[in-house]
């Protein structure tokens, strides 16, 4: 028995064809096109130029318009313009003035409102030598009525004295009584009537010592307690809150 030889059969490939030379692949000429087209958008740029030149006509009766113009000088014109400049200015000025002043006086407190916060009080019942405090807008009212020796001493002390110098006439229109707010003008506490170094009031918050006439002798406050307006209405009756009328 002969035993013949198989043979394999290899698969076919694709013969991929070989060039034996590069192929050349010419450019575009596209200079000359360039140019054409630059040389193109040149032209038609300067016929638009041409066509917005401006034209004159010599016929145009330009000199019926001569009547309009202003035969005033600019020196005249300028003058005027700054008169209804400063005219102007003027009248806002005196608009906000008004303004402010209105805002202002709706603010304060009417008369009939005044009226109400004074305060009447009967000086009968205050005897010689003593204080009694009443209520003044929310405030301690101080009424003193002071003997002889008080007004004596109060009066016969000399101003260089005083941290807040002022006579003891100008602080009292009649001798035996003084008004003051029972105020301390140090931080606003309220001083004790009758003690102190002076006899007057003491302010037991950081010690500061006044008078019989209120004023500030010794310590931190540095003004004298406050007068208020008062008016006497009879030789024992005063309205507090009152100015007094002039005589």
């Amino acid at each position: 028995m002969k035993i013949r030889p198989v043979s394999i059969r290899q698969p076919l490939r694709p013969k991929i064809p070989t060039f034996h030379h590069k192929p050349q692949i010419q450019a575009f000429q596209i200079k000359p096109q360039i140019k054409s087209f630059h040389t193109a958008r040149v032209q038609k740029a300067e016929v638009y130029e041409h066509a917005f030149e401006p034209k004159t006509n010599s016929n145009f009766p330009t000199k019926a318009f001569e009547i309009n113009q202003r035969s005033t000088p600019a020196e005249t014109r300028k003058l005027s313009s700054y008169l209804m400049t400063g005219a102007m200015v003027s009248g806002f000025a005196v608009g906000v003035k008004n303004g402010a002043i209105d805002f202002v006086s709706s603010m304060s407190a009417s008369a009939d409102v005044l009226a109400m916060a004074n305060v009447e009080i009967d000086l009968s019942n205050i005897p010689e030598g003593a204080t009694q405090t009443f209520k003044y807008r929310g405030k301690p009212l101080f009424v003193r009525h002071r003997t002889a020796e008080e007004i004596n001493i109060a009066r016969q002390t000399a101003l260089a004295d005083l941290k807040d110098p002022q006579k003891d006439e100008d602080r009292a229109q009649k001798p035996e009584w003084l008004l003051v707010l029972g105020v301390c003008t140090h931080l606003g506490c309220v001083p004790l009537p009758n003690v102190g170094d002076y006899n007057g009031w003491f302010c037991p918050c950081h010690g500061s010592h006044y008078d019989t006439s209120g004023r500030i002798r010794k310590g931190p406050a540095p003004l004298n307690l406050e007068v208020p307006d008062y008016s006497f209405l009879t030789d024992d009756k005063v309205i507090v809150g009152m100015k007094p009328t002039p005589q």
